[in-house]
């Protein structure tokens, strides 16, 4: 059987959201066929030559503009009237329970109405959604419109952290399948799930390509230490205590260097404390950088630092264990699930400074041999639980499981 699928995304593609892109390419070299569907454009600089042309592949909602979704509301109305009703009351019931307001989800019921037209029109046997917040909401509604059946991804740490704000139960309740990335994603799915839906919550790791990591690993950098932390500048990402732990190393290691790739909301605040911490020359403010140039800082570097206050199950943890380089992690959420302390890097308490700081000292006093032990350990740990092609099976056949259900 083909699969023919509608993934239903906010906004994509976006320069942290490759692994959708890396998961949409695997189910289709399965055989899949895959209709993107995304509410709205990002207004971030695509660099990436793939999130490129994954934009050029992508249909946007919201470009059909204010008449043109009242029209797809129309026709489903006239279609089917009860069906409508109904869907507005759920739209109206999750709009009471968020703090977007009923407004707000007055529109995603519109954005569900083109939504289900085009799954219509495209034959689309099932809907996925990646995050449980809007675009989850948007599969729900286009579901309860008369469209395919519909699954979701979560990531966290957004979903876990406003659950009811989010109608997250609801959203499982009635979802043909609900997916975590770590097994710690889907105790927290449990939590506000029916028990009766917890046999329909899945496992399903984000994946990375092998092939783009060859097993002749860069080896480490000579000299002064290197290290490198990749992520969205924001709160949760905890960069914050990273420059406070890099200005205590300074004192034993004045020779040590930080890469921070990334961009976001919190860049003037962190380019304020390297300013005052003294740390001009120690400290780099990259940007974002494409696919090719995150391996590249990661074969520059002796290490990965994630000093996370909330999380998921990072991607840059998974490639910088691919590229052979040990990680220094908070111990949260599903990290521990693939970190593993002493073996492939060190784990340390959210947000603890000085426990940050002793263990990049400690990586840098461990000799060249142990590091290189560390990278393979954590290099085939990452293969063999984070192949794109491997999980993408795994989601398919959930796909296929669920497609069954509803035919019979």
């Amino acid at each position: 059987m083909i699969l023919k699928l509608a993934y239903i995304l906010n906004t994509y593609p976006q320069p942290s959201h490759s692994f959708i892109r890396r998961e949409l390419l695997a189910l289709e070299r399965g055989g899949a066929e895959i209709l993107r569907l995304a509410m709205r454009r990002t207004d971030m600089a695509l660099v990436d030559p793939g999130d490129q042309a994954e934009a050029a592949r992508t249909e946007y909602v919201l470009d059909r503009g204010l008449f043109g979704l009242l029209a797809a509301v129309l026709v489903q109305f006239l279609r089917a009237p009860v069906r409508f009703m109904r869907a507005l009351g759920l739209a109206v019931r999750c709009g009471r329970a968020s703090d977007r307001g009923v407004l707000r989800h007055m529109i995603y019921l519109a954005e569900a109405a083109q939504v289900t037209r085009r799954c219509r029109a495209a034959k689309v046997q099932h809907m996925h959604a990646h995050f449980g917040t809007n675009a989850a909401t948007v599969a729900m509604l286009a579901h309860a419109l008369g469209g395919p059946g519909y699954s979701f991804t979560t990531h966290g740490p957004e979903e876990f952290d406003g659950p009811r704000e989010l109608s997250l139960g609801l959203k499982l309740d009635r979802a043909a399948f609900g997916v975590g990335v770590s097994q710690f994603g889907v105790s927290q799915l449990k939590r506000w799930a029916e028990l009766s839906t917890w046999n329909r919550l899945k496992v399903v790791h984000c994946g990375i390509e092998p092939a783009l990591f060859p097993p002749d690993a860069p080896l480490l950098p000579h000299g002064a230490l290197r290290l490198v932390s990749i992520g969205r500048f924001a709160e949760q990402k905890g960069q914050m205590t990273l420059i406070a732990a890099m200005a205590d190393l300074h004192k034993t290691h004045p020779e040590a260097h930080l890469s921070l790739v990334g961009d976001g909301e919190m860049r003037p605040d962190l380019e304020a404390a390297i300013a005052r911490s003294g740390l001009e020359a120690s400290i780099t403010l990259t940007g974002w950088l494409t696919e090719d140039g995150v391996r590249t800082a990661l074969a520059e570097a002796h290490a990965l630092v994630m000093p996370s206050f909330a999380e998921g199950l990072p991607m840059v943890v998974m490639e910088a264990m691919a590229s052979a380089r040990p990680v220094i992690a908070t111990y949260i959420a599903g990290i521990p699930e693939l970190v593993q302390p002493g073996r492939t890097g060190w784990l340390v308490p959210a947000g603890d400074v000085p426990a940050l700081a002793g263990a990049i000292r400690d990586l840098a006093q461990t000799p060249p041999e142990g590091l290189d032990a560390m990278g393979r350990a954590g290099r085939e740990r990452a293969l063999e639980r984070h192949d794109a092609d491997t999980e993408a099976q795994k989601l398919a056949g959930h796909f296929r499981a669920a497609i069954d259900a509803a035919c019979s």
